[in-house]
């Protein structure tokens, strides 16, 4: 009797523990009748189901990743660029994700959804030109998946979290052209400036120029208006002194010019002692 008692509680605890299962905070679970999908159970705890019927299948419910190889498109000018990027999905619809992607499997889940985004990368970046893609276009190519994500979420249960471009590369062969473009037409415009630079700094040098012109001319004009009316003033002045005394203004201008000859006290001037050049030196009117 007490085998058969024994026999029964361990039968009862592995049937209990057969009829119970445990989802964590980080799980969703199916629950499967006869491999038949029967309900979902994302809550959190202890859940139930039939021994032998049910079967039960976990999925997760945390971030998960897309990474996979940069991938190479075609823009309008038929030129290629190396796209590298990554996505954060999850799953959204647990029951759609398992029906559409072989009975929940990642992997595959993530070449369904690399498919549609590259589908979609190929279609923008085939409508735009190279120098678009590399000046910032990449902002307007992810804001265009908005469609994607929510035929996505319908179709395979599945939820774009975040969409990122890491790096836009050009193959060698087009960098080098797409660079001499740009270089070019850097150098063109900077042309364009130092032109117009130069064309502005020749008109301010001839405006310049002309004002300086216009300047030394009204100073040159007022320059030799007052020199005429200093000199008319002097020959005026002189005339005032020679006519008071006119012996006196000879003999003053005369000692100004011994005065500037002999200065140095090295000169040597050799002339007749008669000359009128003495005419003061040995005379009574000397005195």
């Amino acid at each position: 009797m007490l085998n058969r008692i024994i026999f029964a509680l361990l039968a009862l605890l592995l049937l209990a523990s057969l009829s119970v299962f445990r989802v964590q905070q980080w799980e969703q679970a199916i629950v499967f009748q006869f491999r038949e999908v029967s309900r979902v159970d994302d809550e959190p705890g202890l859940h139930l189901m039939m021994p032998f019927v049910n079967t039960v299948r976990k999925f997760p419910l945390r971030l998960l990743n897309l990474d996979q190889q940069p991938q190479r498109y075609l823009t309008v000018e038929k030129k290629d660029v190396i796209v590298d990027y990554y996505v954060k999905w999850h799953i959204s619809n647990v029951q759609s994700f398992y029906i559409s992607t072989r009975g929940g499997d990642v992997e595959y889940a993530n070449g369904l959804l690399g498919q549609r985004i590259n589908r979609v990368l190929r279609d923008e970046f085939g409508r735009r030109k190279v120098q678009e893609v590399v000046a910032g276009a990449s902002g307007e190519i992810l804001e265009l998946l908005a469609p994607t994500k929510v035929q996505l979420e319908q179709e395979l249960g599945i939820k774009i979290a975040d969409v990122r471009l890491i790096r836009i590369d050009l193959p060698e062969e087009v960098s080098t052209s797409v660079y001499d473009r740009m270089r070019a037409e850097r150098l063109r415009v900077a042309k364009d400036f130092r032109a117009r630079g130069e064309e502005a700094a020749e008109r301010i040098r001839a405006n310049a120029d002309r004002e300086r012109q216009v300047i030394l001319a009204g100073a040159y004009r007022d320059a030799e208006t007052i020199r005429g009316e200093g000199d008319a003033q002097a020959t005026e002045i002189y005339a005032s002194a020679f006519g008071k005394n006119e012996e006196f203004y000879g003999f003053y201008r005369r000692l100004g010019a011994y005065q500037a000859t002999f200065g140095s006290g090295r000169d040597i001037l050799v002339l007749k002692p008669d000359t009128d050049f003495f005419k003061y030196f040995g005379t009574s009117r000397a005195r």
